[in-house]
């Protein structure tokens, strides 16, 4: 089995979650090697507040 990666980039969490939960369900969980979770955050220039939540997920294919 090789090693995959698959990565998500949603400006919701609860994007990310939906989208990476529906992933999980295709995939075994002894297959999930690693998942790796980060936050970025800026400004417009508006000052409006722009979030990016973005995962990484390492697996067996």
């Amino acid at each position: 089995m090789a090693l995959k990666v698959k990565v998500f980039d949603e400006e919701h969490e609860e994007d990310l979650e939906h989208k990476m939960n529906r992933f999980f369900e295709k995939v075994d969980e002894h297959d999930i090697v690693e998942v790796k979770f980060q936050v970025g955050v800026s400004c417009d220039q508006e000052d409006d507040q722009i979030f990016c939540f973005s995962a990484m997920i390492i697996y067996r294919a």
